[in-house]
């Protein structure tokens, strides 16, 4: 028996996210899910008269591939690939994991072989730039497991969260984005935290439902030098499939100066190291999701919790372009809650939010309760 979730949830993908029309190609991109949630986006694509082109991936396997390429063998999937995605009109990731650490002892030199010479050529400059497109997870068993919650329960969260209505949070946070595309200093304080960094002339972009699902968050970037103080983060993060915790960064003029994370410092600075660019920040984003409170170690989910905001080493984004570039984009997790460690962030001065909380009055309808009554 069919779950009409599925359709629904295909629906938002196809119609709302990335407004498919007519003639169109759509590449559908499948990691470890479940056919049924594949045959209804190709049943839902075919019905807005594109055309859907399918292609099942298994994290197993490609962990094998990554383990084994050459550079050469790299450079030609990457080309393959890039010829590929080059025909597409819409592109549609739907991500599952079996194993989320499957990739975890792959060799890094062989991680930055995939992300130059496939990643970056396929997605980076062509499904990011040239293409509409949303990425998602899927709710499988080692997901619920990494939530903490049963496979039954993750499920009925997954989809509440993935079917909200985007259209109302693309209204309620129009405030917020003129603020931000307004502000030239900001200031974050926390636990282990007193960072400075400007964001001026540089757009904020809110995210409401067209990129990601679940989506909810409003990012820009800091002036690539302009960044100084510590930072500690205290939600866990995965980065090719190893999971690190407790990561304490400084920086002095947009630099990382000095990266911890307890028995992971060392991959950490080897991370950090990949290239120039993988040292100063390319994102700044405030997170907005009422209904993800708490983290479940995947970034999808994570960068958008309320109360939270994210910091990202590497690569900036085109939409707010900073000019940092790299092969990194590795969004960081901070918890800004009360009972999550608590935290201020200031906006020329102002304090605009207080322990999660928006606290100015044009704000005060992103906060989760009234998010929620919206919703």
């Amino acid at each position: 028996m069919k779950d009409p979730r599925h359709a629904k949830l295909a629906d938002i993908l196809v119609g709302y996210s990335c407004h498919v029309e007519p003639g169109e190609n759509v590449l559908i991109e499948a990691y470890d899910v479940p056919d049924e949630i594949v045959e209804a986006l190709v049943a839902r694509i075919s019905a807005a008269g594109a055309n859907p082109f399918v292609t099942i991936k298994h994290n197993a396997v490609l962990r094998s591939l990554y383990k084994h390429a050459t550079e050469e063998q790299m450079t030609a999937i990457g080309e393959l690939e890039a010829a590929r995605m080059a025909r597409m009109q819409s592109y549609i990731g739907v991500r599952g994991a079996l194993n989320s650490s499957e990739h975890a002892d792959v060799p890094d030199e062989k991680m930055q072989l995939y992300r130059k010479l496939w990643w970056n050529p396929v997605h980076s400059e062509l499904r990011v730039k040239k293409t509409k497109w949303v990425v998602l997870r899927w709710p499988t068993p080692s997901f619920a497991q990494q939530a903490g919650k049963s496979t039954e329960a993750f499920e009925d969260f997954y989809f509440d969260v993935c079917t909200f209505n985007y259209a109302l949070l693309e209204h309620a946070v129009e405030p917020l984005r003129k603020l931000m595309n307004a502000t030239d200093k900001v200031h974050i304080t926390g636990p282990g935290t007193d960072l400075r960094f400007s964001i001026k002339d540089i757009p904020a972009i809110p995210c409401t439902g067209e990129r990601n699902i679940p989506d909810g968050e409003c990012f820009t970037a800091p002036v690539r030098d302009s960044v100084n103080g510590p930072i500690q983060f205290n939600a866990p993060t995965i980065y090719q499939g190893a999971v690190f915790e407790n990561v304490h960064l400084v920086y002095k003029n947009g630099k990382i100066v000095e990266a911890t994370a307890g028995d992971m410092t060392g991959k950490l600075n080897q991370i950090l190291d990949s290239d120039e660019g993988a040292r100063y920040v390319g994102e700044f984003s405030l997170g907005l999701n009422p209904f993800i409170l708490e983290p479940m170690k995947d970034i999808l989910f994570d960068e958008k919790i309320a109360g939270s905001f994210h910091f990202t080493p590497g690569q900036a984004y085109d939409e707010a372009d900073n000019g940092n570039r790299s092969v990194v984009h590795w969004d960081m997790v901070m918890l800004q809650r009360a009972e999550q460690g608590g935290g201020e962030i200031s906006f020329d001065g102002k304090l605009i939010r207080k322990d999660g909380l928006f606290v100015i009055e044009e704000l005060k309808q992103l906060n989760p309760e009234n998010l929620i009554k919206l919703a």
